[in-house]
């Protein structure tokens, strides 16, 4: 799937943290992560940091591709 904006990502997120049945405070609990973050992430916020964001959809099961445009 081809992700343009964060949003779309922060999308992505949510459904597969809701498709393995997690809440925002257990991914916390997880990861260390906070819930305000996590949140964040979700409804597409632009401020995200990128290291937390790809360790997060690690977690979740989600692999993340970068390719060229050819």
């Amino acid at each position: 799937m081809k992700i343009t904006n964060v949003e779309q990502f922060g999308g992505i997120v949510k459904n597969q943290r809701k498709k393995l049945g997690y809440t925002q405070k257990y991914i916390c609990e997880v990861s260390g992560i906070s819930t305000s973050y996590i949140s964040d992430l979700e409804n597409g916020k632009a401020t995200i940091e990128l290291g937390k964001a790809i360790y997060l959809a690690n977690l979740l099961g989600i692999d993340l591709e970068l390719n060229e445009r050819g």
